[in-house]
């Protein structure tokens, strides 16, 4: 699509010369799942002419969502990085995938980003979704517009729009473009728009570029409003503003394009843009403000912790993947210097460095400052590596996304264990919010993630890219037990065979200790009862014994001392004390009325403060505690609910906690106590535990 009349910009109306050339920029798509992002990164494509024709996500034939997985779903599962040139200055554009599922892949594309594009649905009611997204935007100080998408049809009220996306935003929203519609009603059909710092109109044509109009009569008065709303909220950056404001002066327009400049590299204000990306409408309007109001690479270096040299070349990983052909490859960006193939980066040699367009490399031989770069082969850096020439360099990246949703693995051919640890592995260090570990208390191997679709996603890549027959099974609750009562047992273990027989004694007290205190074990041998040496043999047999108690589980929190005993000076041996103290304890764990355990975890469970109360009877089905809420620190219009809920009651509790709160709501947990549990229930699990176990 050749650029459209309103491609003139800001240099057009007060300055026919162009403006100093850009070093290469950044921008990421980044919004809620089906807003358009892939369609819009299409457009963005084709309008520069890096693309001929636009591919569909209908039809699988897009730049991004190349993977299998991706157009298997119709859904990006992870981010798609291409170079283009719009007015002769080199742009990386970087698809995002909008499904919180696969969050953590739009916030390490942000982190390095020079202006966020947030891709957003023009109904107000699907505002809420976008909030997340807009925190972690300005937590991090990056940059943002926004891009009211899907704008192509009648009933879209863009006043309720904004106001929505105002509600959930901590930077106040400037709206750059008011709509010109088929008729005088609200909810007409978008056919333009107007401009309203440059108070110039463009009218849509279909399959072709916008056409330059008069300013039409019934849309003055509603531009002069929203212009002086622009201006009001420049002004609270700018006394020089405000003060022509208040004498009633016009400030130049070129006054306004530079208060937007600064102001959006300062993450001051958040520009708002709307149009459709399936019919090519504000595209152009968009690149036009990305290519004058964009930061320059050096202000996200800085953010980044890095003083921009010259002679000192400095490169931001932050993504990393595993191909077949290129072992380990890194998605970089230099925002120091110049890279060149030969050059030592930390402790690896780089060679074979490439530029990205999709799922294609193209060979390059030096990385500029502000390029995004590809470097495969590499040993040693990872999402998140911040290094230069001299070596790695403390960073400023943000901690991955905590886990909220998990499942068990089990390999189905024997041996597999090692490869399916080595593919977790990768898989871990290509999306930081994915981790596996193994569970200490059940032995379980455990893969840990951001939701249902996450984890399916990993599994499919685990069978397709390393041919892996992967079964899933349930959590295993981390059940113990302990005893109740104080008791005592001995246990006699003597056997007779032709030779040297077996023959331990040892009398033990098992009293109960408090939750969490553990196990101990002490003696008070008197007289040799029983000899120094066999006296470990019996804490190995008592400690082996309580792997597993008369309920099935670990035991715990108990003190069990050894006070009596007797030995036999020829068949007396530790293989015989052991037995004795295994005897001992199973005994005494029967008289001490054994009680199961269950694991309590702590939550801070964080939604809009509209859907507490929905939140809060979730957790009481659950059999969850609601120790308080309040509302939650520097997150306006939301609250914070601190809860204690079993862990056997919380497998897919964040699916139910985003079905109530628009795809919002999120957790952090930790382990809290083990609790005791009695009656049916806990009859339930002893007789669930005490069956065999089934494949």
């Amino acid at each position: 699509m050749p650029p459209s009349k309103d491609t003139k910009d800001k240099d057009d109306a007060t300055n026919p010369a162009s403006g100093p050339r850009h070093v290469p920029r950044c921008a990421a798509l980044i919004g809620p799942y089906s807003s358009g992002k892939t369609s819009l990164f299409e457009s963005l494509l084709a309008a520069t002419g890096r693309v001929h024709r636009k591919g569909t996500v209908r039809d699988g034939t897009t730049i991004g969502d190349a993977t299998a997985e991706a157009r298997e779903r119709h859904m990006s599962t992870e981010m798609t990085v291409a170079q283009t040139r719009y007015l002769d200055e080199e742009w990386h554009f970087i698809d995002c995938p909008g499904s919180v599922d696969f969050a953590q892949d739009a916030r390490e594309a942000a982190m390095i980003c020079d202006v966020a594009i947030v891709v957003v649905e023009p109904d107000p009611t699907r505002a809420m979704i976008a909030a997340p997204t807009l925190k972690f935007l300005d937590r991090n100080r990056i940059p943002h517009l926004i891009f009211i998408n899907k704008t192509d049809h009648g009933g879209i009220r863009l006043r309720d729009s904004l106001d929505a996306l105002q509600s959930i935003s901590e930077r106040p929203l400037v709206l750059r473009e008011i709509p010109i519609r088929d008729g005088k009603g609200p909810d007409d059909t978008i056919t333009g728009f107007v401009d309203v710092v440059s108070e110039r109109a463009y009218q849509y044509l279909e399959g072709q570029p916008s056409k330059l109009i008069t300013l039409p009569a019934n849309a003055k008065d509603r531009e002069t409003e929203v212009r002086d709303g622009l201006l009001e909220a420049l002004a609270d950056f700018d006394d020089n503003l405000l003060e022509q404001i208040l004498e009633d002066q016009k400030p130049a327009t070129e006054t306004i394009y530079d208060n937007l400049e600064r102001d959006l590299a300062k993450d001051l204000i958040v520009p708002v843009f709307f149009g459709s990306a399936e019919h090519d409408h504000g595209i152009i309007r968009l690149l036009k403000a990305l290519r004058h109001e964009t930061p320059n690479a050096d202000v996200c270096a800085h953010r980044l912790g890095i003083e921009p040299k010259d002679n000192v070349a400095a490169v931001q990983i932050f993504k990393t993947v595993h191909l077949p052909h290129a072992g380990r490859f890194c998605y970089g960006r230099v925002l120091s210097g110049q890279l060149k193939n030969g050059d030592t980066l930390g402790r690896d040699k780089i060679a074979g460095m490439c530029q990205v367009f999709g799922d294609k490399h193209e060979k390059l031989d030096i990385g500029t400052f502000g390029s995004i770069i590809g470097l495969p082969r590499i040993d040693h850096l990872r999402t998140g590596s911040l290094c230069t020439t001299d070596g790695e360099m403390d960073n400023l990246w943000p901690d991955p996304l905590p886990p909220l949703y998990e499942t068990g693995l089990e390999v189905t051919k024997p041996g597999d264990d090692v490869k399916l640890t080595e593919a977790l592995r990768h898989l871990c260090e290509q999306d930081r919010s994915l981790s596996f570990i193994h569970s200490d208390n059940t032995g379980q191997l455990v893969l840990r993630g951001q939701g249902d679709i996450h984890l399916q996603v990993a599994l499919a890549q685990l069978r397709s890219r390393y041919h892996l027959e992967i079964e899933t099974r349930p959590i295993e609750t981390a059940y113990q037990e302990t005893v109740r009562k104080p008791a005592q047992a001995r246990g006699r273990y003597k056997k007779q065979t032709g030779g040297h027989g077996q023959f331990g004694d040892a009398q033990i007290e098992v009293k109960p200790l408090g939750r969490g205190e553990g196990f101990s074990f002490t003696e008070r041998i008197v007289g040799g009862a029983i000899p120094r040496q066999y006296i470990p043999a019996v804490e190995k047999g008592v400690r082996d014994a309580t792997r597993s108690g008369p309920l099935g589980f670990p035991v715990v929190d108990i003190a069990v001392e050894l006070v009596d005993g007797s030995y036999h000076a020829v068949d007396s041996s530790d293989q015989a004390f052991q037995m004795a103290g295994r005897i001992a304890i199973a005994e005494a764990l029967k008289e001490g009325q054994s009680v199961l355990l269950e694991p309590i975890e702590r939550y801070a469970i964080s939604i809009p403060s509209e859907f507490t109360s929905k939140a809060q009877r979730l957790v009481s089905t659950r059999r969850g505690q609601i120790l308080g809420f309040s509302a939650k620190d520097d997150w306006q219009g939301w609250d914070e609910i601190d809860v204690q809920m079993p862990a056997s009651e919380t497998g897919n509790m964040v699916m139910e906690l985003r079905s109530l709160t628009q795809g919002t709501g999120f957790f952090t947990r930790s382990f809290s106590h083990m609790q005791e549990i009695a009656g049916k229930q806990a009859d339930l699990i002893v007789s669930a535990r005490q069956k065999p176990h089934k494949k």
